[in-house]
């Protein structure tokens, strides 16, 4: 599944990041070198603004030498059926991990841009899956007898288990109609910056 994956992703490409993407991602890695590394040049002719290559798969690690890697809400999902994980171009590279920093390009066309692209990867992908039947095959064997081999899954949750959102009800009822006037409006904005006002890229 990975190796069909990173098929598509050089099928579908590279977003085309705009001179206003460029010089936002500029001034975020600007702004950060200058407050947390004050020490560093924060122009560095060979510093990476933006994604310009498609990285190489990462190769399988053993178990017990995995050092992990970037979190996720899959759960018991992962147990069940042969999974993969993905990277996409949405953020500015290097910037500082669950830090403002990292949260700059949220609302910007870097992210969106970098969703789309992933987004059409992983469609082409299930496409693979659903057409090819010996892809399918080998992402089950895969799973079954490299992936599960000498583990055994403990789940935490029981099947009568249920998510607990009631306890936020009363905070929601309050919150969720003041929100309603920042949600998104496609049909009136180019993008959500452009309808809360804000200048892109900031000067």
């Amino acid at each position: 599944m990975a190796e069909a994956a990173q098929k598509n992703f050089h099928i579908v490409g590279l977003p085309a990041w705009s001179e206003a993407d460029i010089a936002f991602a500029r001034a975020v890695k600007r702004e950060s070198l200058t407050s947390f590394v004050p020490y560093m040049a924060a122009n560095d002719d060979n510093e990476i603004i933006l994604a310009t290559e498609i990285p190489p798969l990462r190769e399988p690690q053993p178990q017990a030498s995995s050092l992990g890697g970037p979190s996720d809400d899959i759960g018991d999902v992962m147990w069940t059926v042969p999974t993969i994980t993905i990277n996409y171009p949405s953020n500015v590279p290097n910037t500082t991990t669950h830090h403002v920093t990292a949260a700059m390009a949220m609302a910007t066309p870097i992210a969106h841009k970098g969703a789309v692209a992933g987004a059409k990867a992983v469609a082409l992908t299930v496409l693979d899956l659903m057409t090819d039947a010996d892809l399918l095959a080998a992402a089950k064997d895969y799973f079954q007898n490299e992936q599960l081999q000498g583990m055994t899954y403990d789940p935490v949750l029981t099947e009568n288990d249920r998510p607990a959102i009631h306890l936020n009800k009363e905070i929601m009822d309050q919150i969720r109609p003041l929100m309603r006037e920042y949600y998104y409006d496609p049909s009136r904005f180019d993008s959500y910056l452009e309808q809360l006002g804000v200048q892109y890229p900031p000067q």
